[in-house]
């Protein structure tokens, strides 16, 4: 297989420029795209940032 093949663990690769999901922050409302270091808990995730995840969501 070469470096650049399929993805990790058998997942087709993302094309370059295709969208990334987005979701709504809790906190201030602002949308924000996945990260690759939220591809593990991306249902999970619910703040754009450490500043809004320490804000809360009220």
């Amino acid at each position: 297989m070469s470096p650049r093949g399929g993805g990790e663990r058998g997942k087709p690769r993302r094309a370059a420029g295709a969208p990334k999901p987005e979701k709504l922050c809790s906190a201030c409302g602002r949308p924000f795209q996945w990260r690759r270091k939220w591809a593990a808990c991306w249902e999970q995730v619910k703040y754009c940032s450490d500043r809004c995840r320490a804000r809360g969501a009220g």
